[in-house]
């Protein structure tokens, strides 16, 4: 029986046990427990471990080297779904503690599997969100790096940050306005697009678009905002056409 088809209540237990079981685990310095869940199939499994990973970190400092040491073998481990789980555990810390868990997100970034690289995505956004200047510092070091798959996941990375604080990540997006691969670019004109739409943002996104050199990309990523101001309406502050209005008064082709 899958997470999601337990009650309520039973969902309570569960994710209840799986932190002692955890937390028993690292006591006693064996990972049966831990390795099981790390590695289920179920993804909700998966992430009430991680998550009890992070509860358990903060709530007993003497375990938390114990953990980096736990954390640091699995993340060797042949299976993806353990490695995975390892980088989202390393998410929950560095919510707090970047510098503790930064190598795990180093190593995570070149996995051979898509769902650890994933997981580096996921954690540097909600890291991001919570804990930037670290995390922000972290990820500029990758901006121009030889492998357009490691630049493209850093811009998607650092997005969720910028649906508040625009200001933050337009700097690093800059870096990449001329960036020749595709998959980059388009990514980088989401990411803008993304950014733009929440209260106040539009103003701060355009009048730091106003010093861009490449116009081209400019002008693609003013699409995609006016575009996302309607695919978004019912979230957006603006509607489509007071977008085009606020675009069409305060940028100058």
């Amino acid at each position: 029986m899958s997470f999601y088809e337990l009650t309520k209540s039973q969902r309570v237990k569960l994710v209840e046990q799986i932190k002692e079981d955890i937390y028993n685990d690292l006591l006693n310095s064996t990972t049966k427990k831990i390795v099981a869940y790390f590695s289920d199939d179920d993804t909700y499994i998966r992430k009430s471990a991680y998550l009890s990973i992070g509860r358990v970190y903060f709530e007993n400092k003497s375990l938390q080297t114990k953990i980096i040491t736990c954390l640091d073998e699995l993340l060797c481990d042949d299976n993806s779904k353990i490695r995975q789980t390892v980088i989202n555990s390393a998410g929950e810390i560095g919510k707090r503690q970047f510098e503790e868990v930064q190598h795990f997100f180093d190593k995570g970034l070149f996995d051979p599997s898509h769902s650890p690289r994933n997981a580096v995505i996921g954690s540097i956004k909600k890291m991001g969100e919570v804990n930037p200047e670290p995390v922000l510092a972290w990820a500029k070091k990758y901006l121009h790096h030889e492998n357009k798959e490691i630049r493209r996941e850093i811009c998607h990375g650092i997005e969720l940050r910028g649906r508040k604080y625009p200001e933050d990540i337009l700097p690093l997006l800059q870096e990449l306005q001329y960036d020749k691969t595709a998959r980059v670019r388009n990514t980088l004109v989401h990411v803008i697009g993304q950014i733009a739409y929440k209260k106040g943002c539009i103003q701060k996104v355009i009048e730091h678009l106003k010093t861009w050199k490449n116009k081209e990309l400019v002008a693609d990523a003013l699409k995609e905002i006016i575009d996302v101001h309607y695919r978004y309406r019912n979230f957006s502050t603006m509607t489509q056409d007071q977008a085009i209005k606020y675009i069409e008064e305060n940028y100058v082709y």
